[in-house]
């Protein structure tokens, strides 16, 4: 019986752990800085899923927690509905404070990915972001729209590391 219950508890853990790990071949961006990501974001692009379907006007802002932990919360429109809707999250660094790379809850103790891979580090004005699979990926903006070079630079670099590239949906502002 404790054996059972010992392969239970490591079962448990992996699962828990292994939605907050980088897709294999995707790095974390380093030297992070938390001040400066903190504020409002734009969704410029995204592969679609479940909680997000059909919504427009997304935005995702990060306000930094007396404990260090990151409050995040995310805003869309509803076009069908037409309705807004939220969630909000909670965000832990996974290694460093200085990697851009977090574990996000907006289920209690059920934390996903939230994998930096790459950011405008001298200014902060845009950043691709990945989960624990290449199922989800964003691209933020702190303006709601960007260049179409840097659209492109955005379709090169998933396409080179493995996402559909044909499914990324353009979020409406």
């Amino acid at each position: 019986m404790k054996a059972i219950t010992t392969i239970l508890l490591i079962t448990g853990l992996f699962l828990l752990t292994a939605c907050t790990s980088a897709p294999e071949g995707i790095t974390p961006v380093k030297n992070f800085d938390l001040e400066q990501y903190k504020g409002k974001w734009y969704e410029i692009a995204r592969l679609n899923h479940s909680f997000e379907e059909g919504m427009e006007q997304v935005t995702a802002t990060y306000t930094v927690n007396d404990d260090g932990t990151v409050k995040v919360l995310n805003k869309g429109y509803i076009t069908k509905e037409q309705k807004w809707d939220e969630a909000e999250g909670l965000a832990k660094f996974v290694e460093g404070s200085d990697t851009g790379h977090f574990k996000v809850s907006f289920f209690g103790p059920f934390y996903g990915a939230y994998v930096i891979f790459e950011l405008d580090q001298a200014d902060y004005q845009y950043a691709f972001i990945t989960s624990y699979n290449r199922d989800f990926l964003w691209f933020l903006s702190r303006t709601p729209t960007v260049s179409d070079e840097l659209k492109q630079h955005f379709i090169t670099k998933a396409k080179k590391l493995g996402f559909a590239t044909e499914q990324i949906i353009w979020v409406e502002h």
